[in-house]
């Protein structure tokens, strides 16, 4: 064991690693890009959703049961069903990725807009405000926390399961897992798992200090 983790730890601080573009940082970037985008777009398709279910209150079913999707989706089961759907592309990686993304975010997004004290909302529409106004003015700005809470879940879940886009013989750290696989190199599967495993961890870690300073004025 102490020579699997001192191999563990040549490898990733060797230079050869970090370098080309097959090494940790392309890798790596690639794993970003990604997320990130992935992130992006369940965010423009959920957040109207959860908006605008978490303002009118109909479609309640839906925002809480989508939760449950979330966690019963088999991702690489539906990007190896959109594979052979579309071909050789990154398609399938995205949509899985994004349909991963999207139930944390309307969920949290609805979670927070049906947290919001009615008599806020009362008073807003006593002094003559539109619902639009409402919704964006008062409703909003104070289901904010909640619905960033669920763009930090989603980022995470996505970053952890980003992984799958080498499974249809693309890029990012997941390359490391399933080269290792294939060529039962331990050290590089474990290598990867570590990176993947950290950069989840960084991201979670910023998000999460961010939201406190974006917050921290606001009444618990």
């Amino acid at each position: 064991m102490f020579e699997l983790f001192k191999n563990l730890g040549s490898w990733l601080t060797s230079g050869a690693m970090w370098s080309g573009t097959d090494g940790i940082a392309h890798r790596l970037a690639e794993h970003l890009q990604y997320s990130l985008l992935a992130t992006l777009v369940a965010t423009a398709i959920a957040l109207p959703v959860g908006l605008l279910i978490g303002h009118t209150g109909k479609g309640a079913f839906l925002a809480i049961n989508l939760s449950s999707f979330g966690r019963a989706l088999p991702t690489v089961g539906l990007v190896v069903l959109v594979f052979l759907a579309s071909g050789l592309s990154m398609w399938p990686v995205y949509i899985a990725l994004v349909a991963l993304a999207v139930p944390s975010i309307v969920t949290n997004t609805y979670a927070g807009m049906t947290a919001v004290d009615p008599d806020v909302k009362d008073a807003a529409r006593g002094q003559g405000m539109r619902w639009y106004q409402i919704l964006f003015q008062v409703e909003l700005p104070l289901a904010l926390p909640l619905i960033m809470t669920g763009l930090r879940l989603a980022l995470i879940q996505v970053v952890s399961t980003a992984t799958v886009a080498a499974y249809v013989s693309f890029g990012g750290l997941g390359r490391f897992v399933f080269d290792g696989l294939a060529q039962r190199d331990l050290v590089q599967v474990l290598g990867g798992a570590v990176l993947v495993a950290a950069v989840a961890v960084v991201l979670d870690l910023t998000l999460s200090a961010l939201q406190r300073i974006l917050f921290r004025h606001r009444p618990a």
